[in-house]
């Protein structure tokens, strides 16, 4: 399966390199790929560069669409070229992955309209305004509706990725992943401890 991973200026690294170590670590099943709006390098401010493939490119069905978070989605959002294109993308991917607040992104093209969805935790009231018709599901430390996959913050991206590739793999497949990188995959996607660290409203 072929994941291509938006990417954008001031991208979050967890959110893009903790699912791509995991999709990667199978490259017998999952081949990455880096895509942004115009091509080139595009960096974080963590220093993180990478080069990128032009979005405009993917002209055919993919398998997997990654859309990470970080502070350039409060930039994003407001991109309607960016977003034009999130939203053809989507509807291309067979599966659609997104990672902390990069849900905004995905919320902005009107695509998780009546759908369950989460987010990031901290910035939870700021995700909600780009989609306010989104079934936001609040504790969740990710959510799948139909072929869309969203989680909370940074790290629950890998717990998304892992829960992905448990329904395609198996649990036990996913487990032995996780523990040959040493991570600790936390397995129940209905809880996340983040819901009353920041004391999201219920």
């Amino acid at each position: 399966m072929t994941v291509s991973v938006l990417m954008f200026d001031n991208f979050e690294t967890l959110d893009v390199f903790g699912p791509v170590e995991i999709f990667a670590r199978h490259k017998e099943h999952y081949q990455v790929l880096f895509c942004s709006l115009s091509g080139g390098l595009i960096t974080n401010d963590h220093g993180v560069s990478i080069m990128t493939e032009c979005l405009s490119a993917i002209k055919e069905e993919i398998d997997i669409f990654l859309i990470p978070g970080g502070y350039g989605t409060r930039v994003e959002v407001d991109n309607l070229l960016l977003i034009n294109e999130v939203r053809r993308i989507s509807k291309l991917s067979t599966y659609v992955l997104t990672v902390c607040t990069g849900t905004s992104l995905l919320a902005k093209t009107g695509l998780l309209d009546a759908k369950y969805a989460t987010t990031n935790k901290r910035a939870y009231d700021w995700v909600l305004t780009q989609g306010p018709n989104v079934k936001w599901i609040k504790k969740a430390r990710w959510v799948v509706d139909d072929k869309y996959f969203t989680s909370s913050g940074v790290s629950a991206g890998m717990d998304m990725t892992l829960g992905f590739i448990s329904e395609r793999q198996g649990v036990e497949f996913a487990r032995k992943l996780a523990y040959t990188i040493e991570y600790n995959w936390v397995e129940d996607k209905d809880e996340d401890r983040f819901f009353e660290e920041y004391k999201i409203s219920s």
